[in-house]
């Protein structure tokens, strides 16, 4: 095997100038996939970490409640007891979030938005403390009876400023229509679509406006130690909360306001629970995590095809120019199966070089472009879920990319190298190129 990598980095070297044309080819291809595969991480950090603060816990215990058959609110009753419950059956909580929920309409002097209603208590909110970047205004003055918090595109859309007051507006369980004023007293940096419709107002304020009871609340958010345990974790509480009498809804795989309309034709009243985790409740924003998979993984196709076509143009190059070497090899006892391997070992070198400082200065792009903090237009903020571009390396996915690449190298050069083996030693010694 050491004279096969010796022949092999001696003969790459000996054709230097077209090794570093298919090397820069093979290692170009290999910066790209690991450029879009730190994306592609980035971007599923990035709505994890967003949504599991903004509108999700990594696994949620929430419901919906029917004063009528027709009219369902997304609320808990008697939430404290579901609490005692959740906390004995799941002993790798982290920390749990009691968030009630709304929709409402935002009215200011100028113009209206429909969002969604985060009602918190601030003071137990340590994801919005991490994760929120105030532009304007204090995070802890949300702490206040009737404030709102909202985002920097929101407040461009109603014109308004720390200070301002604003109107929301929402029918309550019963059907009758509330509307409630509050004090803009923060005002954060978009987090892409996850921020584009929800807003924030303390629980206290949420709970007037629906007119709903002190022991309301509209989801359990629990925060697991180890986010690997949720299909676990999700699967115990499906199996506890009906042992302790509560009614469930089937399991479906939507978000929480996706559910109101399949909710309000189901001829039941009274409190059913649901049980969703974060993937559940951020499925419609997933699509953008998919669509760069896809598109990855066409390039990746595209460009390895054009790589094969020059593996193996190469490949039948570097034979043709040394086919009386064939010959003499074979003419001195070399064995076909070691012909073979010595024009895969090449290839083999030859991709596994290139594909390392491919995925070395894949790397290191990335590593710039963090550094670099590029701020991105709010377009392309709705799918990007920040407002600067964001990339994340996983070792294990780079490794992967390195050794795919370097197998398939590999095996395109298995045809023109199993021809070269099968040469009759007589012919190719004769053979005048």
């Amino acid at each position: 095997m050491r004279q096969l990598l010796l022949i092999a980095a001696r003969n790459l070297f000996q054709h230097r100038r077209r090794t570093l044309l298919l090397g820069g080819a093979i290692g170009g291809v290999t910066a790209l996939l690991v450029i879009l595969l730190e994306l592609s991480t980035g971007l599923r950090a990035t709505i994890l970490r967003s949504a599991t603060t903004l509108m999700t816990g990594h696994v949620n215990v929430a419901g919906f409640y029917k004063v009528t058959a027709g009219q369902s609110a997304p609320v808990v009753t008697q939430y404290e007891k579901v609490l005692e419950l959740v906390r004995q059956t799941v002993p790798e909580i982290d920390f749990i979030v009691e968030r009630s929920r709304g929709w409402a309409k935002v009215i200011s002097d100028t113009g209206s938005i429909q969002a969604g209603i985060g009602g918190v208590e601030i003071r137990n909110e340590p994801g919005l403390h991490k994760v929120l970047r105030i532009s304007e205004g204090s995070l802890d003055d949300l702490a206040q009876p009737n404030t709102i918090l909202i985002f920097q595109d929101q407040a461009k859309k109603l014109d308004v400023k720390v200070g301002d007051t604003l109107t929301i507006s929402a029918p309550t369980p019963r059907g009758t229509n509330n509307t409630l004023d509050l004090r803009v007293v923060a005002i954060a940096k978009d987090l892409g679509l996850l921020s584009a419709f929800n807003v924030f107002i303390p629980a206290t304020s949420l709970r007037a406006l629906y007119q709903l009871r002190e022991d309301t609340t509209g989801a359990l958010m629990i925060y697991l130690k180890d986010i690997r345990l949720v299909p676990a974790v999700h699967a115990r509480l499906r199996n506890a909360l009906p042992k302790a009498g509560y009614a469930l809804m089937d399991n479906d795989p939507k978000a929480f306001w996706q559910k109101f309309d399949s909710v309000n034709r189901e001829d039941w009243t009274g409190q059913k629970l649901d049980i969703t985790n974060w993937d559940d409740e951020v499925s419609f924003v997933m699509y953008t995590v998919t669509a760069l998979d896809v598109l990855t993984g066409a390039l990746t196709f595209i460009l390895l095809v054009i790589i094969a076509v020059g593996v193996m143009n190469t490949m039948w190059i570097a034979i043709r120019e040394r086919t009386r070497e064939i010959g003499t090899l074979r003419a001195i006892g070399m064995q076909r199966a070691r012909v073979l391997s010595m024009f895969v070992t090449e290839a083999l070198v030859l991709g596994l070089s290139a594909t390392a400082a491919g995925a070395l200065v894949g790397m290191l792009i990335c590593a710039v472009l963090n550094a670099a903090q590029i701020s991105v237009p709010i377009g392309v903020q709705l799918f990007l879920m920040n407002d600067t571009l964001t990339l994340l390396a996983d070792p294990l996915k780079i490794f992967g990319s390195v050794l795919f690449i370097t197998l398939c190298t590999s095996a395109i050069s298995l045809i023109p190298s199993f021809l070269a083996a099968r040469m009759k030693p007589i012919t190719a010694m004769h053979y005048i190129g």
